[in-house]
């Protein structure tokens, strides 16, 4: 077996162990109290540079960069090279409302990625890459007539997916390709009900808990139309079918002891073939290129309303606790010559804007009158900057990329009750672009 070969089995192994290590830390990297919500708080996958131009991906098509928001786009890859992409990030996350203020400090591992070229016109990619992510504390003091005591509720989860997709160039300038994902993810919900002022009574804990095996599959399209040798304009779309999943509910109500273990078991059921579904998802961009410039606009369109989840999770009905999901993306890049000698010439810059309106609605609860009187959503919007950075690796002397990439997040809320959450993010990805797929000759 080759050198080649023997890597390109290495990356696989090192891809199965990180699934199984990501699918025990999804809540990592946010605390958001909105994660409470349907499936938390939903990812996009823009990966790499792409985070640094808004997450645009639908037109993005680029040799040297893998692009699992379009899968038509894995067929621009050329048949030397195998591109390798791993991203991690820190991130820093305000919630506020009108009397508290509260920071939390998250660190991730992304996702991890890599492309291939299969023969011709067709390439390949697999990789990792984040759906959704759960993961909040919060609570109140409560106080009752003749007694008080600390309500406290707490979630971890999320979903991730494994994906490997094809893609195909069946005549010049037009590209088609597919993603087919393993969905999968766990969810744990608890709420906590301890330190009471009667000091007889125990720490009572309900949980529910659930989890997703399921597949996924998005269609991609490309079309590539040339202006000039170096200059063209990139229209993609992108289709997600809606997805019918079940699984079962775990509900277990106990009595616990000062060490955490279960004291009374008061309850415990199973409620078997619950519906969670994930909807029908549209998309559709472009990208402008030129030999230094790319400049890039997208939009998607999620059909949230209606769609099955089990009201025991959080109280809705069918009818108020999703809206259909609207998200659009712009940004470009800039290199002043991405040939010349000089090695700033050569550096990439890039910025992006996003907007996009909540999935789910979220309970509102009065404080004053102790009482959930209607539902919310919010507004998110992003700005994002980053930079590439070119370096030689040394063994091979290809050319790769280091993404160095700095956001701002706002989740502005529609009402003054709810939260308001401001999220600074800083994330660092290595794009590695490797010479495998030859044959070394020898005199």
């Amino acid at each position: 077996m080759n050198i080649q070969k023997k890597s390109f089995f290495s990356l696989l192994i090192l891809l199965a162990i990180t699934a199984a290590g990501y699918a025990q830390n999804t809540n990592v990297g946010t605390n958001s109290p909105y994660g409470r919500y349907g499936y938390g708080i939903l990812s996009d996958q823009a990966i790499g540079a792409s985070e640094g131009m808004g997450g645009i991906s639908y037109g993005l098509r680029r040799s040297q960069q893998v692009n699992p928001g379009n899968p038509a786009s894995y067929s621009v890859i050329d048949t030397m090279t195998m591109v390798f992409d791993m991203g991690t990030s820190v991130s820093v996350a305000n919630f506020s409302d009108n009397a508290n203020k509260q920071r939390y400090v998250n660190g991730n591992l992304d996702y991890i990625a890599m492309q291939f070229p299969i023969g011709g016109k067709l390439g390949a990619s697999v990789g990792l890459i984040p759906y959704s992510k759960t993961g909040y504390k919060f609570g109140q003091l409560k106080t009752l007539p003749d007694l008080s005591y600390t309500e406290t509720f707490t979630g971890t989860g999320g979903l991730s997916q494994i994906y490997g997709g094809l893609a195909v160039e069946p005549f010049k300038n037009f590209s088609a390709g597919v993603n087919v994902s393993y969905l999968f993810g766990n969810y744990n919900y608890n709420r906590l009900l301890s330190s009471y002022s009667e000091a007889s009574m125990l720490s009572r804990n309900q949980t529910s808990s659930y989890r997703i095996r399921d597949l996924k599959y998005d269609l991609g399209l490309q079309y590539t139309i040339p202006i000039k040798k170096s200059e063209s304009v990139t229209l993609g779309v992108v289709y997600t079918p809606a997805i019918k999943s079940k699984a079962d509910i775990f509900n277990v109500d106990a009595n616990i002891n000062s060490s955490g273990g279960i004291d009374q078991l008061i309850s415990s059921d199973t409620l078997t073939g619950q519906e969670f579904h994930l909807p029908h998802s549209f998309g559709a961009g472009f990208t402008y290129a030129k030999t230094n410039l790319l400049l890039g606009l997208d939009a998607s369109y999620q059909l949230w309303e209606g769609v099955k989840y089990p009201s025991l999770l959080d109280g809705l009905d069918d009818n108020n606790r999703f809206n259909n999901r609207l998200r659009v993306n712009a940004g470009g890049e800039y290199v002043i010559d991405p040939f010349s000698n000089n090695f700033m010439e050569r550096v990439r810059f890039r910025a992006g804007l996003s907007y996009s309106n909540s999935y789910t609605n979220v309970s509102i609860f009065d404080s004053a009158n102790e009482q959930t009187f209607k539902t919310g959503g919010f507004n998110e919007y992003g700005v994002t900057f980053g930079v590439g950075v070119p370096f030689l690796d040394m063994v091979s002397r290809r050319i790769s990329t280091l993404n160095l990439n700095f956001g701002y997040k706002l989740l502005q809320p529609n009402d003054p009750l709810m939260i308001k959450q401001q999220m600074f993010t800083i994330s660092l990805n290595a794009n590695i672009n490797e010479f495998w797929f030859f044959k070394r000759q020898f005199d």
